[in-house]
Formats: C-alpha cells, structure tokens, sequence
C-alpha cells in the first residue's frame, strides 16, 4: 500500500482506496482527464482571484483621486486600504499563478 495524490484535490490517500476521504471522488477510472480538468478549474479560480484584486487596486486610486483633489479623512484610509490590499493580493496571486504554471499536469 502506497500514498498517492487523489486528482482531484491532490491530497494523499491510499492506493488501494476506491474514493478519495476528503472530496469523495473516485479514484478508478479516467485519473488523468479528472486531473486536467482540477488543474484547469484551478488555474480559472487563481485568474479570478487576479481579476478581483487587480479591480480592488484601480478602486483604490480612483476613490483617492476622485473629485480631482486627493483624498483626505476617512476618504484617504478608505482608498489606501484598497489600494493596499489590492496590490498585495495581487502581487501574491500571480506569484501563485506562475508557480501553479509550473506544476506539471
């Protein structure tokens, strides 16, 4: 009995198991197209993430600079905030990106 990576979640299971503990598929049959399609769904997933955070960033400047003056009060901790978050959630996704292209399928 060996550990192997289940292909749809790729956690380790039995290899005499004939589903997987943790997200219950079925480990007989087609492993290789389940794990193209998990690792497709993750690569669409980690692009949304990217998306979100990329529009949390432009959210952040656009409430700094609206009205034509820079933002002052709760305005300013407001755009920051977004503008922080944003670009550090973006930064962090696409180095999850890049690694997650990496991985071989």
């Amino acid at each position: 009995m060996a550990l192997i990576e289940c292909p749809s979640c790729q956690k380790r299971i039995s290899s005499k198991a004939k589903e997987c503990s943790h997200c219950r598929s079925k480990t007989d049959g087609d492993n290789e197209s389940v794990r193209i399609i998990s690792h497709i769904q993750q690569s669409n997933k980690l692009m949304t993430h990217s998306f979100v955070f990329l529009t949390l960033f432009i959210a952040g400047v656009v409430i700094w600079f609206w009205g034509g003056e820079t933002a002052t009060g709760i305005q300013s901790y407001i755009a920051t905030g977004c503008f922080v978050f944003g670009f550090v959630g973006y930064s962090v996704t696409r180095a999850r990106i890049v690694l997650h292209k990496r991985k071989s399928v």
